[in-house]
C-alpha cells in the first residue's frame, strides 16, 4: 500500500471512530440525580435536582412534634433547620453528590442524592 493509501486509511479510520464517539456519548447519557427522602424508613418523596427552577423548601412533621425542613437549590441539598438537639444534620451543610447523604437520627430522616453517576470514588479507582 502506497503512502497516499495508508494516510486515506488512518482517515478513515478515525473518522468512523469519531462518529462512532459522538453516537455512543450521545445515547448514553448519564442519568440526573435524584434526591430522595426517607421519613422513619418510608420514602416519602423524590425530587429531581437536574431540572433548573426556583429554590424549593420541604418540611417534614415527624412524631413528638419532630420537624426537618429540606432546602433544595442549584442541583444541591441542605437540611436548614431541625428540631433535633444534637444539628449534626444541618451542620453538615450542602451536598451535591451521593458521597454522603444527610441524616437525622433522632427524627429519622434521611436525605439521600442517587444518579448522576460518573465519578469513581477512591476504592473503585
Amino acid at each position: 500500500m502506497s503512502k497516499y493509501g495508508k494516510g486515506v486509511a488512518a482517515l478513515l479510520i478515525l473518522a468512523v471512530a469519531a462518529s462512532a464517539g459522538w453516537v455512543w456519548f450521545n445515547g448514553h447519557s448519564a442519568p440526573g440525580q435524584i434526591l430522595e427522602i426517607y421519613q422513619n424508613g418510608q420514602l416519602v418523596e423524590t425530587v429531581n435536582l437536574t431540572q433548573s427552577g426556583q429554590p424549593q423548601t420541604i418540611v417534614l412533621e415527624g412524631d413528638n412534634g419532630a420537624e426537618n425542613t429540606v432546602l433544595i437549590q442549584d442541583g444541591q441539598v441542605c437540611m436548614s433547620h431541625a428540631t433535633c438537639p444534637d444539628q449534626v444534620c444541618v451542620n453538615q451543610g450542602w451536598i451535591s453528590d451521593s458521597a454522603v447523604p444527610i441524616v437525622c437520627l433522632p427524627n429519622q430522616v434521611i436525605l439521600q442524592i442517587k444518579g448522576g453517576g460518573g465519578t469513581l470514588d477512591a476504592i473503585a479507582g
